[in-house]
Formats: structure tokens, C-alpha cells, sequence
């Protein structure tokens, strides 16, 4: 049995991936990623393999992808995240054809063909208001760890909105409707719906088609799935192992590596008998 596997190296975590030749995930890990990317890109790639005590040697090939990609020193390619998050996406979900991939600096929208190609993609601006980065800076003006943040959100009664279109100025505007008397659910609320309405943006420009599969780490955040769905006015596809579809996707392409590798061998195998 050979095992493939990817590695994910965003900017705030790290993640990996392993599966088997039926395509199966039999190790996941995450880490934070911190200053040093490639003992992040090591560490991750050890701890999945403990999950099911399987060997560095048992693993063939290992693709590298996320921002870091070029960090996984130990790799035997890298590979964009947006071809990942898409392949990770119609392997779980096979009727996909439009991915929304919501990160901690960036959010990705992709839309993807019947047999499963990248037919487009964009991203969003240089400012994180439409990702994880956002909901970071409203938790920390309002002293709530980022899993609070959701369950919170979803209490809400009069919703304000959020105008700002800049991380930078998030907390500010946060702390200025906690001074008028705002609740912070009404405030968590605005905060996701705005988030919602700028990735729903992203969307649109590369073409909304059904299924939608929502990726990223943000896929833990109930209130952000919530606030997409309204303003998508469909369901989205999340599952547990959302938060890992770039390594999903990259181990997969490993392990595409591998069995082509083998193609020849068979052959000559056959023609020998």
C-alpha cells in the first residue's frame, strides 16, 4: 500500500493530509503556522502520519501547496492552492462548480467544469475585509476567541451594518457601535454578513453555478456559513474535513503522480508474461 500526501502552508495554519490508493483520508493534522514555515511544513507532515503510525518511507510523493508551498522542503512538487481547493472540492463533493475558499489574508472564488478543471478564479483585494483576518481583528476588539465568535453571531436581534472595507479599520468601527449601545451579537452579525457580501461579490464576477463548496478554515464558523447561505439564497457544501480541502486536493494530485509512475512498469510486466 502507498500513501500520498499534501501539505498545506497557509498564513495563519498549516495542514496535512494523507491518503491511501482508494483515495481515502487516513491522517489529517493542523498546526499553527508561525514564524518558521518549514518546521511548521515538517511537524504537520509528522503528526498526520502518527495518526495511523504510517512511515515517512510509505509515503511516495508529497505535494506542497498554499502560500508556502515552495517551504515543504521535503516535497516533490508544489502546486497552486486554487488548483487544490478545486480538487479537493469535486473529489468530496462531486457536483461542484463554484468554490469559495475563505482563508486568514485572502478569499478565493473558483469556478470549476464538469470534469473538474479551473475554468476561472479570482481573488479578493489587497485588504482582508472578506476573510478570516476580518472576524480576527472584531474578536479581539470585542475580547472573544475566534470559536466564540459564531454561536454569538447567530443570537442576534437588530443586525448593524458594517461599512468598512478595511481590516485595519474593523476594530475601530466594532468598538464605535459598542459606544452607541449596540449588542455585540447585533454587531458579530453585521460583521459576518458583510464578510458574506464580499465573497458573494467574488463569486459573481467568476460565475455562481451550482453546487457551491465552501473550504478554508472559516467553514467552522456556523455564523459565516449562515450569512453565506442567506446571501447566496442556496445551500453551501461544508463537511468536517472542509478546513483541509488544499491538502485534500494536493495529496490527491500525489497520488495521481504515483499511479502514473507505475503505468509503465505494468505494461512491461504484461508484455513480459
Amino acid at each position: 500500500m502507498a500513501y500520498a500526501a499534501g501539505v498545506d502552508v497557509g498564513s495563519t495554519q498549516t495542514k496535512a493530509t494523507i491518503i491511501n490508493e482508494d483515495r481515502e483520508i487516513v491522517g489529517v493534522a493542523l498546526i499553527e503556522t508561525g514564524s518558521n514555515v518549514i518546521a511548521a511544513a515538517e511537524e504537520v507532515f509528522q503528526l498526520a502520519l502518527k495518526q495511523n503510525d504510517i512511515g515517512n518511507e510509505e509515503v511516495e510523493y508529497v505535494i506542497g501547496t498554499g502560500y508556502g508551498r515552495y517551504k515543504v522542503t521535503f516535497g516533490n512538487e508544489q502546486i497552486t492552492e486554487i488548483s487544490c481547493h478545486g480538487r479537493g472540492a469535486v473529489h468530496m463533493f462531486p457536483k461542484t462548480r463554484t468554490v469559495v475558499d475563505m482563508g486568514g489574508q485572502d478569499t478565493k472564488a473558483i469556478r470549476i467544469s464538469e470534469n473538474g478543471e479551473i475554468e476561472d478564479f479570482c481573488m479578493n483585494d489587497k485588504c482582508a475585509a472578506g476573510t478570516g483576518r476580518f472576524l480576527g481583528a472584531a474578536a479581539e476588539a470585542l475580547e472573544m476567541t475566534l470559536d466564540e465568535l459564531g454561536p454569538k453571531a447567530l443570537t442576534f436581534n437588530k443586525p448593524v451594518k458594517i461599512s468598512t472595507t478595511c481590516t485595519v479599520f474593523a476594530e475601530s468601527e466594532v468598538l464605535s457601535w459598542l459606544g452607541k449601545g449596540k449588542k455585540v451579537e447585533d454587531i458579530l452579525w453585521g460583521v459576518h454578513t458583510s464578510i458574506a457580501t464580499r465573497s458573494g461579490g467574488l463569486m459573481r464576477r467568476v460565475g455562481i453555478e451550482e453546487e457551491i463548496t465552501f473550504t478554508g478554515g472559516v467553514t467552522k464558523n456556523v455564523a459565516m456559513v449562515k450569512a453565506l447561505e442567506e446571501r447566496l439564497g442556496t445551500k453551501v457544501n461544508i463537511s468536517d474535513d472542509s478546513h483541509y480541502m488544499g491538502a485534500l486536493g494536493a495529496a490527491l494530485f500525489a497520488m495521481d503522480r504515483i499511479m502514473a509512475s507505475r503505468q509503465p512498469h505494468e505494461k512491461t510486466e504484461e508484455v513480459a508474461k
